[in-house]
């Protein structure tokens, strides 16, 4: 699977991917249907941090990415949220 885009991010980690090649039909499946087979081609992928950092920073709401579903980015997401917001409630006040 390769993703083309229009701006200028590096995706070059892509000639690297196990799926390169593979039907992308398999990382989007219908609602309810499995994901087994499309983590599978994830596991060991050798650029599967930087497929699902891309995911996260681009906000793919579909499919299978860095070996997640999208609910799987969500909670990442979240507990990425959650962590910056109390890292920035922990800080010392400058005042102090």
């Amino acid at each position: 699977m390769r993703i083309a885009l229009s701006n200028s991010e590096d995706t070059s980690w892509q000639d690297l991917a196990n799926c390169l090649g593979v039907d992308p039909d398999l990382f989007f499946p219908e609602r309810g249907a499995s994901t087994r087979e499309a983590k599978e081609v994830c596991r060991g992928c050798v650029v599967r941090e930087d497929c699902l950092e891309y995911a996260l920073r681009n906000g793919e709401k579909f499919g299978i990415w860095g070996g997640m579903s999208e609910r799987e980015r969500r909670r990442i997401r979240r507990q990425r949220t959650v962590a910056r917001v109390a890292g920035l409630l922990e800080q010392p006040s400058a005042s102090a």
